[in-house]
């Protein structure tokens, strides 16, 4: 017969007294609104929703139509924790040969970016 052989590991207090741990604060860049990039430029609304649409609720979809901004949308979902779940997923996803870059939506970096422009 063999004998199997484990480690203890003590737990913390937390888990000693019965109780979950809290809930985690989310980092600030953390938002409800994420920044798609490299879409591909056919892409459809109903084709957004069916990919971010799996991660929660979806409130809105922006694509880009100008030429300055085809290839790029806005997606905001009803709850944050959806919108980060949905950014661990989809970054790097393959759609039609692209690779999505997804990113929380910062307004002011964009907005120092567009200042450095001009």
């Amino acid at each position: 017969m063999e004998t199997l052989k484990f480690r203890i590991y003590p737990l913390g207090r937390k888990m000693l007294a019965g109780k979950r741990p809290g809930p985690t604060r989310l980092a600030p860049e953390v938002n409800r609104i994420l920044y798609i990039r490299n879409l591909p430029f056919k892409i459809s609304a109903e084709e957004m929703y069916d990919i971010f649409g799996k991660f929660g609720a979806v409130r809105q979809i922006r694509l880009g139509n100008a030429p300055n901004t085809r290839g790029t949308a806005f997606v905001i979902y009803e709850d944050i924790l959806d919108a980060k779940n949905a950014l661990e997923h989809l970054s790097g996803f393959n759609v039609a040969g692209r690779y999505l870059i997804v990113l929380y939506h910062q307004p002011d970096k964009m907005k120092k970016n567009e200042d450095n422009k001009v």
